[in-house]
């Protein structure tokens, strides 16, 4: 029986497989192909792009049995299940980093004193149960203690839970971009 107890840490090397699983899984339900991302290469090298620029990056697992059963796909297309984010304490179901600005996409906006939120994913079957929230709010505490003073979020249009997320936690929304054929939406918070 799984347990729906979250379990927050700071990353650790033996994630590096569940982090592009979860990456990669969270985004192809949305209807995006992962592989048409641009800049995803942070998740590969997570120690370098977040910790060693003065950012972090957590995750969330939960205990549960591994299961072939999670993920349903059509006949003769690859589907992730929950075996794909094993890691060496538990699934890991949830994550997400803050980046200083300056360390951040060139093509964000630059803010004195602000962090990015990247790659805030939550594995499918373990959405709508609080734990984007919780990450987010463990992102929010840590850039705080860091001493930034605002957090950037950016979003596509074609994430429509996430645009709704985000406007529910008091980000606000402060512009619209595109990026190849991504619309982009934009929200800041005071910490």
């Amino acid at each position: 029986m799984e347990s729906n107890e979250l379990s927050l840490r700071s990353y650790d090397t033996r994630d590096d497989d569940a982090i592009w699983s979860l990456h990669e899984w969270a985004i192809e339900e949305t209807g995006v192909n992962p592989a048409d991302v641009p800049g995803t290469e942070d998740l590969r090298t997570v120690e370098t792009s977040y910790l060693e620029t003065g950012g972090t990056f957590i995750v969330g697992t939960v205990d549960g049995e591994k299961s072939e059963s999670d993920h349903s796909t059509e006949a003769g297309q690859p589907g992730y299940t929950l075996s794909d984010l094993t890691t060496y304490d538990g699934l890991l179901v949830a994550m997400g980093g803050v980046l200083p600005n300056q360390a951040g996409h060139s093509d964000e906006r630059d803010r004195p004193g602000a962090a990015e939120l990247h790659r805030m994913r939550v594995a499918p079957p373990h959405q709508r149960r609080g734990y984007g929230k919780q990450i987010l709010c463990e992102l929010e505490r840590r850039a705080a203690a860091i001493g930034f003073e605002t957090l950037l979020a950016t979003t596509s249009t074609r994430q429509s839970a996430a645009l709704d997320f985000y406007a529910g936690q008091g980000y606000e929304q402060t512009g619209t971009s595109t990026a190849g054929s991504y619309e982009l939406v934009h929200f800041e918070k005071q910490l």
